[in-house]
């Protein structure tokens, strides 16, 4: 009867003290950050754009890189990255898992275009216009 009555009490000590739950949560989840990221156009307004920039400095030459989600007419969101670095400029266009890189080729007023084989992508504002051959595929920057 004492053996059976001190495992008993045992086991509801031990209950009690293990289902201490704490505030602090799981350590091993990793949590997410809440911040907002703010950006402005050049025009110093804040820029409702989906976009998300980084600036790398390396023995005094800057890479700027910048990703922008487009929507395709049909709905379709494609990403897409500005790469400046002193080398090169590039764009990078990836959607359904294949990423097309084209390099810049000239630029005309407002229009950018990059080029790479048949492929030819032509930047004006918040419009981008992807041309293979016969094909023309327009997107838009996306809105948040």
């Amino acid at each position: 009867m004492k053996k059976g009555l001190l495992i008993a009490a045992s086991m509801i000590a031990l209950s009690l003290t293990s289902c201490n739950k704490k505030e602090s949560g799981n350590k091993s989840i990793i949590k997410t950050d809440s911040s907002e990221t703010v950006v402005k156009d050049t025009n110093g307004k804040i820029d409702s754009v989906s976009q998300s920039s980084s600036t790398l400095e390396v023995n005094g030459k800057k890479t700027e890189k910048t990703d922008y989600v487009y929507k395709a007419v049909d709905g379709t969101l494609v990403k897409v990255v500005f790469k400046n670095d002193p080398k090169e400029s590039t764009v990078a266009i990836t959607s359904n898992k294949k990423t097309f890189v084209l390099t810049k080729s000239e630029t005309k007023g407002d229009e950018t275009i990059y080029k790479k084989d048949d492929m030819t992508a032509r930047v004006v504002g918040d419009s981008l216009h992807l041309e293979q051959g016969n094909n023309i595929i327009e997107l838009k920057r996306t809105k948040i």
